[in-house]
């Protein structure tokens, strides 16, 4: 049996929605646990970085999603914060953070400069803190490590736990 678009979009009662952005998402995970601050998440946090389109020349993407614990709900509208050591400037300079808002299925898309190794891994930082935010969820802050120095990439995803 083929599939067409018409089917996958009228799976919806089967646990598959089409968002606003015309992506497929799963529709509300029961039981999704919340995302645990990491160690070293908020180093060289500078709190209330602009929200900005793009951190300096750009050419690498991070991108993610923000949910709400236990159904998954998207959470649109949400402040995320990103810092990097990149091409551009160490992670403790005011030129290398920046924040964007997540769109109405709680995704979210920023241009920055390409991560460069600090301390011998390549990573970003990434927060959400809510004391930027009326939404009644938990600050989480975040430092994944890239598989490589030469990604040019990275997806970040937030559960949120209600306060």
């Amino acid at each position: 049996m083929t599939t067409t678009r018409r089917k996958l979009i009228t799976a919806g009662a089967a646990g598959i929605i089409l968002g606003a952005s015309g992506l497929l998402v799963p529709a509300r995970a029961q039981g999704l646990a919340p995302t645990p601050t990491m160690r070293g998440g908020a180093n060289n946090y500078r709190s209330g970085a602009p929200i900005v389109d793009r951190i300096g020349g750009g050419g690498f993407w991070t991108t993610g999603t923000v949910r709400r614990a236990g159904d998954g709900a998207p959470l649109a509208r949400r402040r995320i914060q990103i810092w990097a050591h990149t091409t551009e400037g160490h992670e403790r300079d005011a030129r290398s953070h920046g924040a964007t808002l997540t769109d109405a299925d709680g995704v979210f898309r920023i241009e920055m400069p390409q991560i460069v190794p600090a301390f011998g891994q390549p990573h970003g930082h990434l927060a959400y803190d809510a004391e930027y935010d009326d939404g009644g969820f938990e600050t989480v802050f975040l430092r994944p490590v890239l598989a490589s120095a030469s990604d040019t990439s990275l997806t970040v995803d937030f559960v949120l736990r209600p306060a």
